[in-house]
């Protein structure tokens, strides 16, 4: 498993990476309104808890969800004024307000 800080604004969020299996890997950015995951996780789950959650895909580490777009959201996401496409940084400037 691998840990990184990402810093912006005033706010710290923790890139995790962890190792499924050979090459596969969970990925998840997490911060205190909300987090941005890979495509193994349930966007239909994040909903149900009306988290703050969005979905990126074709991500291999922290770095390509960094500059990646958003394909899923929930609904508490799109009140934040996040949307679809949205790169995942101006989701975490969003994120750190």
């Amino acid at each position: 498993m691998i840990q990184k800080e990402i810093k912006v604004k005033n706010s710290v969020f923790k890139g995790i990476e962890l190792d499924l299996c050979d090459d596969t890997k969970l990925l998840v950015i997490t911060g205190k309104k909300g987090y941005i995951m890979c495509g193994y996780l349930n966007i239909n789950t994040a909903q149900k808890r009306n988290d703050v959650a969005c979905i990126v895909t074709g991500v291999k580490t922290i770095e390509d969800m960094l500059n990646s777009n958003v394909v899923a959201l929930t609904a508490k996401a799109q009140s934040l004024g996040i949307s679809m496409n949205m790169g995942v940084k101006q989701v975490l400037e969003i994120l750190a307000e």
